[in-house]
């Protein structure tokens, strides 16, 4: 039976209404959990059957579910659907963002906006954490000492003890704001040399961070950060001058 809701295509003309329909149509399903989680979508010709469109229709809107998040889409395989979450929203803006990366300044304008953020966790940290997050912060910041003499194991640490900050607040967009940041700058992070003096000066800030935090200073602790990041980006600019 055909869905009283379905879009109707007349025309190749109205292929394009017929895909912003269909595509509404399915996302309602998705959102409501008529069509569930981790469940592969019904069939192409079952959905060209159901709504009365053409395979093109059926794959335009599928695609434009798969650029929301809301689908897995793989070659060969029929889409999953997906349960929309802060990650697969930042995913949906990923090849976006890289294309701005490449832009001029592009980079630093990404770097920028971490501050900003960052500048705020530290703050809300050094007035909110409790003992946990203090004992997760202590434990990030012992691995990256442990981790000076060896540059995979260092990045991999520092980003656990950025990660925290993220934590604190209970927010769970902002834990996925850090992966989505992690993911985007990685490819020039991961370029970067990598030395043990360098790695002891951003040892030396983290610690500078967590002590701040520890001894309940806002103030210190932005600070800390902020000369952290404008070390960070000076360490940047010396292995690929102004991005």
């Amino acid at each position: 039976m055909t869905d009283a809701s379905a879009p109707k295509t007349a025309s190749p003309q109205t292929d394009k209404r017929a895909a912003d329909d269909l595509f509404r149509i399915l996302e309602r399903k998705i959102s409501s959990g008529e069509l569930e989680e981790g469940a592969p979508l019904p069939p192409e010709r079952e959905i060209v059957q159901t709504y009365g469109v053409s395979r093109t229709v059926v794959r335009e809107a599928v695609l434009a579910l798969s650029n929301k998040g809301l689908v897995e889409a793989k070659p060969r395989f029929r889409p999953i659907v997906r349960k929309p979450s802060a990650d697969t929203a930042l995913e949906t803006i990923e090849s976006l963002v890289r294309r701005l990366l490449v832009q001029p300044n592009g980079v630093k304008n990404l770097f920028d906006t971490r501050i900003l953020v960052e500048a705020a966790l530290v703050r809300e940290a050094a007035v909110k954490a409790n003992k946990s997050d203090i004992a997760n912060l202590k434990t990030a910041l012992d691995a990256n000492l442990e981790a000076i003499s060896d540059n995979d194991a260092f990045y991999r640490s520092d980003m656990a003890f950025h990660a925290i900050f993220f934590d604190i607040s209970g927010n769970p967009l902002l834990p996925a704001i850090h992966r989505a940041y992690t993911a985007w700058l990685a490819p020039q992070w991961k370029q970067m040399p990598r030395m043990a003096d360098r790695n002891r000066t951003n040892y030396d800030s983290h610690k500078a961070i967590f002590d701040a935090i520890l001894m309940r200073d806002p103030d210190a602790a932005e600070a800390a950060l902020r000369r952290h990041m404008t070390d960070a980006w000076t360490q940047v600019q010396m292995t690929f001058g102004d991005i």
